[in-house]
């Protein structure tokens, strides 16, 4: 007797929000690649017509009604023809806006299966746009708008928590959220028989992630048997968040297939030809989940009329091999996550702005040379796309041309080194002023040949005294250091000119350097502030961090300075080495022989220390009270009382500096306690003194004795 063989694909698609042309291009080129593999189902992305990202466009009638017109040109196209076809869109039924999974084959709407467990936390606010679906095992006939009832010739479709039961397999749905939840619907669908599970998901880039998606998939299909396929967005598709793509399938609690997590195309298809039979005789095997199988409710499934009986177990499919297990599932190192991730997402930011490169205040310091290091890491990946030994990646090397402006007439042309490319769209600048170093500018200048950039050596003395000048002829008061007899805030300010004149100066030089150069055009700026310093606001507000995007915003020191070590070594940027092992310092103040300014002595606490902080505010949901009490137990070292001025001073810069949140330059959404203000970590931005919580403390303190 034949085995019951079926060729699944999924797959990632780097979707556009609202770029309903390209979004339907691109579902259209895995349906054919899906089909050229012989697939009988393809699954694609959540809400993949419209792009995932459309935030407040969801609540607009235009977006549903293009997506639906979007559906209706791929029912004409021809996609679901001897395909099941699964994709995903905003769907109005009854007034109400849901988060859908549509079914088609062979022309027909199938199912229509709304989301039943929203994203509500950190970066989604599904919420705020879609409403769940309440009623499982419950669908509902409703009818088809107009255009769809026209290419379809349905008047109605079923919509709700239903399956997919064919002659020889029973297919269920799932949606991104909904495989995180505590009683995932996959547990209830394999109970009721269902071998095949889609999971169409719009789940962002963090580092570490991947692990919990791949454990998550794993031990569903390892406690109840199945086959589950995951498709992801990537890249950006407007915002903050870089979608990772990684498209997978599990068999049975095996990885049989995994696509790339990063990579520049836009179109991944990943495929797997897997035994039905496998599925029923591993479930078979567990007597407990029979015994639990047959007294599970049932689910509502399609008409038998409404879908084709034989479209799963082809002749194709049963004389192809069984994809073999993959072994280990490949997780980045967080320093590769950080070299690929932001830098995809650059490049994606870059080539639908329609601008021409990136500006970088480039200061010989850890955190811009990170983000010189990322862009360098861009120019890597996007000379593999169009120098591969497969042939280059169309769409790169057209977005490549265009911001070179390689002329039509040269249709051969490629780039001659990721260290061109960078030449090419990449511009790093040295402000240095009276108070720089030599070795910040030599480092400065050393990374910059490395990475390829054009490099801009200037000093700004000129401008600063310019503001300095002003002030005194205005006031006939002359600010000075502290180093020079001046007060706390006279140092501040003098350290402040210069910091937020380098940022006008970024925007100028970024306008015009294009011009000068040659063909015009413009670069985006790019920030350099970490995810430590952003929570203890140790950065100038509206300085050279307030640009256009900042790729290591959501990154901490410690992860910066793991993937500055990596990248020495894989893009050989050895003068990396030499930035790594100097003393974070902003050098705004005067050198002298006693004093050089260092960023631990300015922020009162190390960056490790920081980082503790950063985690258990947010991940940890502390308070300042449950902060001490969670630290007083892991720093042993230190007294209660040490602890507590630790905590408490902590707790007043973060409350004092909390308003510069609010102008944070949008970040690379990489670090789960990224104190972001647009949308992953709401609060107010005017505290009080906190001297309610430091009582609290205190008297914790009193209480436990003040020895270490």
């Amino acid at each position: 007797m034949d085995p019951t063989v079926v060729t699944v694909a999924t797959c990632a698609l780097n979707q556009f929000a609202l770029d309903f042309t390209g979004n339907r291009d691109r579902i259209l080129a895995a349906v054919a690649e899906a089909k050229a593999a012989g697939a009988s189902y393809l699954i694609t992305p959540e809400l993949c017509i419209p792009g995932y990202g459309c935030e407040d466009h969801f609540l607009e009638k235009d977006t549903f009604f293009h997506s639906v017109e979007v559906l209706a040109e791929l029912i004409t196209s021809g996609a679901s023809e001897g395909m099941l076809l699964d994709v995903g869109m905003p769907y109005v039924f009854r007034s109400v806006l849901y988060n859908v999974r549509v079914f088609v084959l062979d022309g027909r709407i199938v199912l229509v299966r709304p989301k039943m467990h929203l994203a509500n936390d950190g970066n989604y606010r599904e919420e705020r746009w879609f409403t769940a679906w309440s009623r499982p095992r419950t669908t509902i006939e409703v009818a088809l708008p107009r255009v769809l009832r026209e290419v379809t010739g349905q008047a109605e479709a079923p919509f709700g928590d239903g399956v997919l039961r064919f002659a020889d397999a029973t297919l269920g749905s799932e949606t991104c959220e909904e495989l995180f939840t505590p009683a995932a619907p996959h547990i209830s669908m394999a109970l009721d028989g269902v071998d095949i599970f889609g999971n169409g998901s719009g789940s962002h880039h963090e580092l570490r992630k991947l692990s919990r998606r791949i454990d998550l998939i794993g031990n569903a299909t390892r406690k109840c048997g199945g086959i589950y396929l995951y498709a992801n967005q990537k890249g950006c598709d407007g915002g903050r968040c870089y979608y990772d793509g990684c498209a997978m399938i599990f068999c049975n609690g095996k990885l049989v297939a995994q696509g790339d997590q990063f990579s520049l195309r836009d179109v991944d298809v990943v495929t797997a030809t897997v035994d039905l039979d496998a599925v029923r005789s591993f479930r078979a095997g567990v007597a407990s989940a029979s015994k639990q199988a047959a007294d599970a409710p049932m689910y509502p499934s399609a008409s038998a009329d409404a879908v084709s009986s034989v479209f799963l177990s082809s002749t194709f499919a049963r004389r192809r091999a069984l994809t073999e297990a993959l072994g280990k599932p490949r997780i980045p190192l967080p320093q590769e996550e950080i070299a690929y991730g932001p830098a995809a997402w650059l490049w994606d930011y870059l080539r639908r702005s329609g601008l021409s490169g990136y500006f970088v205040p480039l200061s010989g310091g850890i955190d811009s040379s990170a983000t010189a290091t990322i862009v360098g890491s861009m120019c890597h990946m996007v000379y593999d796309a169009v120098m591969s030994e497969d042939g280059p990646d169309a769409q790169v090397l057209a977005d490549l041309r265009r911001m070179v402006r390689v002329p039509e007439s040269e249709p051969d042309w490629r780039p001659e080194s990721p260290a061109a490319i960078a030449d090419a769209i990449f511009v790093t600048c040295y402000m240095g002023t009276s108070n720089s170093s030599a070795e910040t500018r030599a480092r400065a200048a050393a990374l910059a040949e490395q990475v390829g950039s054009y490099h801009l050596d200037i000093n700004i003395d000129e401008v600063v005294s310019a503001f300095e000048s002003l002030f005194a002829k205005t006031t006939s008061f002359t600010p000075k250091f502290k180093v020079h007899g001046g007060s706390w805030a006279e140092n501040l300010a003098l350290q402040n000119i210069q910091a937020r004149s380098r940022m006008v100066i970024a925007y100028l030089f970024g306008q015009l350097i294009p011009t000068v150069r040659g063909p015009g055009g413009g670069l985006l700026v790019l920030g350099s502030a970490n995810v430590d310093e952003a929570i203890r606001g140790y950065y100038t507000k509206y300085d050279c961090s307030a640009a256009d995007v900042n790729p290591i915003g959501a990154i901490c020191k410690a992860d910066l300075r793991l993937f500055m070590t990596w990248a020495t070594e894989r893009f050989g940027y050895s003068s990396l080495a030499d930035i790594i092992a100097a003393p974070p310092t902003a050098e705004l103040e005067p050198i002298t022989a006693d004093y050089t300014q260092t960023d631990e002595a300015d922020m009162g606490m190390t960056y490790a220390e920081l980082t503790e902080y950063g985690r258990l505010r947010k991940i940890g949901k502390a308070g300042p009270v449950s902060m001490f009490e969670a630290l007083v137990r892991k720093w042993p070292h230190l007294s209660p009382a040490a602890v507590a001025d630790k905590v408490k001073f902590f707790f007043k810069m973060y409350g004092r500096n909390r308003h510069k949140m609010t102008t944070l330059t949008p970040a690379y959404h990489a670090e789960s306690y990224s104190p972001d203000d647009n949308r992953h970590d709401l609060r107010q931005f005017l505290y009080p003194d906190w001297s309610y919580q430091f009582a609290r403390i205190d008297a914790l303190v009193a209480a436990m004795g003040d020895d270490a």
